[in-house]
């Protein structure tokens, strides 16, 4: 029995996503085999190790359902004579000793943080043709990107699959990877041991790709960002790729000098808002294929509909879910993902700013008139600060709607975020107090 290849592909087409398709299975090419063996040739080995971690269980299940059990996969690279099966592959990849800390590029990309597990949606479609265009093209017409969104909804994911993209079209390209805080500590600590000018090399001549997270973290640091722009100028002159990510639109962003406010608004802007129900199912399959879940379709449809806010929410969940009946021995049922779920969710649409100026009321022992007014005495201060971040994680409100209710500019809002923020960071009282106040509005126990 001869199997065939092409009624096999155009099968896989209408089940995996069109620019998966045309990436990865698509060049695919059928060779001659002997018995009940399908030989696929890939064009080089970075395909054929995509296919094999990615791909081969969706082949290998197409296969048993159309020639029936005891076929076989293997796979080949064109141009080489040794044939090497999927399931056995060795991993050629040698450790290297004696490696400390990070690579001279900044921190490492997430191996799974690539083009082809992003899943593409009506929320996100033009921030991933954005960044896979700017990948793809060796002179795109707009060669620096800002991707925008709110924690976990893949701006990390889509910034680092255009390094991993770049890296695999070009190894030796020199992939710079960092977020904006690592960035300022980098400069600090160049300034102490008087090591600058290695520094401005570094980034300015010695950088193809620049990936710098969460640029929003900048804010107040003003000698960082005249570092900053110094470096982007060179980089900019040079043609260099540039991607941001932020939680905050330029404008948003108080205490940001002009020029670099500026580079940052003509960045092509790719806004990225949380998926639907749709969408958000075919991010847990996606993610229950890669890691060997087995979730039942009733589970993944009940995850789908109750973990809402963000990817992050929903792989916590599935974690959850796996791991809970690990552990109890339990099949993966309604019942047990009910009793996961219950323990993630969080009520938004139940906290309002109203109400969340009552509880910051009732536990600091301040009026809601002390609340919006003008009292600069930190025993008003902080409270407001604190009910500021608090309307930010729970509402859906601009930045500008939040400071109207506490009478204040959109500015002095994100202030008080961004100051809330580093105190969560240093884990000290502020971090008992947010923890404190966000149980009792999850719980609706006032």
């Amino acid at each position: 029995m001869k199997i065939l290849w092409e009624p096999l592909k155009a099968e896989l087409k209408t089940r995996i996503p069109l620019h998966n398709f045309r990436m990865w299975i698509d060049p695919l090419v059928q060779k001659e085999g002997t018995g009940n063996t399908l030989v696929l040739s890939c064009p080089n080995n970075f395909s054929k190790k995509r296919v094999v971690n990615y791909f081969s269980p969706l082949i290998e299940s197409e296969i048993e359902k159309v020639y029936g059990k005891g076929c076989e996969l293997v796979i080949d690279v064109s141009g080489q004579s040794r044939r090497s099966r999927l399931k056995t592959e060795p991993n050629l990849q040698l450790s290297l000793p004696n490696l400390n800390g990070h690579p001279h590029n900044g921190r490492f990309l997430r191996k799974d943080f690539t083009f082809d597990q992003f899943v593409v949606g009506g929320n996100n479609d033009f921030a991933y043709s954005a960044a896979l265009s700017l990948a793809t093209r060796e002179n795109p017409q707009q060669k620096t990107l800002l991707l925008l969104s709110k924690t976990g909804l893949g701006k990390s994911h889509l910034s680092q699959a255009i390094g991993h993209h770049i890296l695999l079209k070009h190894p030796s390209a020199r992939v710079y990877y960092t977020t904006a805080e690592d960035f300022s500590n980098e400069m600090v600590q160049s300034f102490k041991n008087n090591s600058i000018p290695r520094f401005q090399e570094k980034y300015r001549n010695g950088c193809d790709v620049l990936l710098l997270e969460d640029v929003n973290f900048l804010t107040g640091k003003e000698r960082t960002q005249i570092e900053l722009n110094l470096i982007l100028d060179t980089l900019s002159d040079l043609d260099k790729k540039i991607i941001f990510t932020s939680c905050y639109l330029p404008a948003e962003m108080s205490k940001l000098n002009e020029r670099l406010r500026s580079r940052l608004s003509c960045s092509l802007i790719s806004n990225i808002d949380p998926p639907n129900f749709k969408t958000r199912v075919r991010i847990l399959e996606k993610k229950a294929l890669f890691n060997g879940y087995k979730i039942p379709e009733e589970v993944t449809s009940y995850l789908a509909s109750e973990l809402t806010e963000d990817v992050r929410q929903l792989e916590g969940g599935l974690i959850g879910v796996t791991a809970k009946s690990s552990l109890l021995g339990s099949p993966v049922d309604l019942s047990l993902a009910k009793s996961v779920v219950k323990n993630i969710v969080r009520h938004r649409q139940n906290i309002t700013i109203d109400l969340i100026k009552k509880v910051i009321c009732k536990y600091y022992k301040i009026s809601n008139t002390d609340l919006v007014s003008r009292s600069r005495r930190l025993t008003i201060v902080r409270p407001r600060q604190i009910a500021i971040f608090l309307s930010r994680r729970y509402t859906d409100l601009s930045l500008h709607e939040i400071g109207k209710n506490f009478n204040r500019y959109h500015a002095t809002a994100l202030h008080s975020i961004d100051s809330i923020n580093r105190e969560l960071k240093g884990k000290g009282p502020i971090q008992k107090q947010v923890e404190f106040l966000c149980q009792k509005l999850e719980s609706g126990k006032y």
